[in-house]
């Protein structure tokens, strides 16, 4: 089969957009899954009725509620759709990898890290993030006798431009109000949209790699660390930090854990599989994204 033909859950989101648009420019034929129809894309309604487009030899699941928009509020409605976003679109795309005729090679989905250290590290259920994370990945699994090869990534706060914390980001850091949160002693694992990207198509292309990978970067970092690097190459100050009870009105305590607490995370199969970082330290990954309008 073709490694050629990839669908893409979550297609439309911010990582889902650039994978779209990095495996395109290498030849790959695309079809997101979305909530709304559109040329080269499909509904998740489209997906549960006539199962996974015929030739499809990879599937990877991006889809989830975005859990820190600040316009939301956290009520019990807000944590029941940032569940089912993620357990049952990856539970869809489980059950249309079994129901083909012609299996897909490939399943990769991606979820947030929470406190594993290594891939080897056993997930913890401790509070609701953790809890989804550990639900998110029972609900990709395809069973022992499936022939497609899951790979599950597990990945850091993603640096890009067009979207997550960098949006939320640049405009007090661009008008010299930017600062740590809390003290900014707290772990933050962090990786590259492109890198993030690149390990997705690097584990669709090769054989070796399946079961869990750390979607982060080599760099171990601290939030005072990122706040340092985003400033500077911005050319602005940071003296505002950010307490952390602020986040908690804002966010709800429940997900503000996101922001607040880190853990040292660190990409060791990753790396034992030779995956080429583009951006392995801070430094380069912010000046990448240091402009005030994101890239058309």
């Amino acid at each position: 089969m073709s490694l050629k033909h990839v669908v893409i859950g979550g297609g439309t989101g911010f990582v889902g957009k650039r994978l779209a648009k990095c495996l395109l420019a290498d030849g790959y034929e695309v079809t997101t899954i979305s909530r709304m129809p559109a040329i080269k894309a499909m509904t998740w309604h489209d997906l549960e009725k006539d199962g996974l487009p015929e030739g499809t030899s990879a599937v990877v699941n991006l889809a989830g509620q975005n859990v820190l928009d600040p316009t939301r509020r956290w009520t019990p409605g807000f944590k029941q759709n940032v569940w089912n976003s993620r357990i049952n679109s990856t539970a869809a795309c489980a059950r249309a990898i079994e129901r083909a005729t012609v299996k897909a090679a490939r399943f990769l989905t991606t979820r947030q890290v929470r406190k594993p250290n290594t891939e080897d590290s056993a997930p913890v259920e401790h509070d609701f993030m953790s809890r989804l994370c550990v639900e998110w990945e029972r609900a990709a699994n395809l069973g022992d006798n499936s022939t497609c090869r899951g790979v599950r990534v597990r990945s850091g706060v993603v640096i890009g431009r067009e979207g997550g914390m960098i949006a939320s980001l640049i405009l007090p850091f661009w008008f010299g109000a930017g600062g740590p949160i809390g003290d900014g002693s707290h772990d933050l694992p962090w990786i590259h949209v492109d890198d993030l990207c690149g390990m997705i198509k690097f584990a669709i292309e090769k054989p070796e790699v399946k079961g869990v990978l750390n979607g982060v970067a080599p760099q171990l970092i601290t939030n005072k660390d990122f706040t340092k690097a985003f400033a500077s190459a911005l050319f602005r100050p940071a003296f505002f930090p950010l307490p952390e009870l602020v986040l908690n009105l804002i966010f709800g305590k429940e997900r503000a854990v996101l922001l607040t607490k880190g853990a040292k995370v660190v990409p060791k199969r990753v790396q034992e599989l030779g995956y080429q970082y583009r951006y392995p330290d801070i430094q380069s990954a912010c000046k990448d994204v240091a402009r005030l309008f994101p890239p058309k």
